[in-house]
């Protein structure tokens, strides 16, 4: 299975990434951890992408897909693989498709988690975060045992310095315009499943196996 995962912020992706992870047996990719790796280790790409990174500017098209192509070329993503954040744009899709089609590893498809700005806008405003072993909680839908305690280590949460109402609504709107185009390039290709991401954690992560079988089916 290679999946691609999209959706807008407070759609849930990360904690779904994660259960399907669990169920599947798969790594999930997200560009951010690739950046930051290869940042870290000083590769090639890693000092380019940080020059943009200091900036403040987008990563370029060409730099973000040889990076997430090498990822995706290692041993324990050759049988299957979740990604998150990548492909952002056309361009990028289809030189992951060509790439994946090249190696015998067709892309299996595209998961759209859907999810209206003003519940998007209720989830992120009451996000916590934990800084120390990254776990996310929701003062709403699922918050922590202790208020704002995290349940597995212990450290105490925080909330996003980006959580903000204002800011929210621009990422949101940005993140529409962005990616409409995306989202139709797949749908028009038949490899796109749409999840109501408005429900229910359990909910969605059903809905979501729901549409992987799906997915499957059709590529049988």
């Amino acid at each position: 299975m290679r999946i691609i995962l999209l959706g807008p912020p407070g759609a849930g992706k990360g904690t779904q990434a994660t259960k399907l992870a669990e169920r599947l047996g798969l790594p999930v990719i997200a560009t951010g951890d690739i950046f930051r790796q290869e940042i870290a280790d000083r590769t090639p790409l890693g000092l380019e992408a940080k020059e943009y990174y200091d900036k403040g500017e987008y990563v370029p098209d060409d730099l973000t897909t040889s990076m997430v192509l090498g990822r995706l070329n290692q041993p324990d993503v050759w049988h299957g693989f979740i990604l998150d954040g990548f492909p952002r744009t056309i361009r990028q899709a289809e030189a992951l498709e060509r790439a994946l089609e090249e190696t015998g590893r067709p892309l299996t498809g595209a998961l759209n988690f859907t999810i209206s700005h003003p519940m998007a806008t209720k989830r992120l405003m009451a996000r916590l975060v934990c800084p120390n072993c990254k776990r996310t909680y929701n003062l709403e839908y699922k918050p922590p045992r202790v208020d704002r305690v995290c349940d597995v280590c212990g450290h105490a949460l925080t909330g996003r310095s980006d959580d903000d109402e204002a800011t929210i609504q621009r990422r949101l709107d940005v993140y529409e315009e962005r990616h409409e185009p995306l989202v139709r390039h797949f749908r028009e290709r038949g490899m796109l499943r749409e999840i109501d991401a408005e429900h229910s954690e359990e909910t969605v992560a059903k809905l979501t196996l729901d549409a992987i079988a799906e997915l499957r089916g059709s590529a049988t």
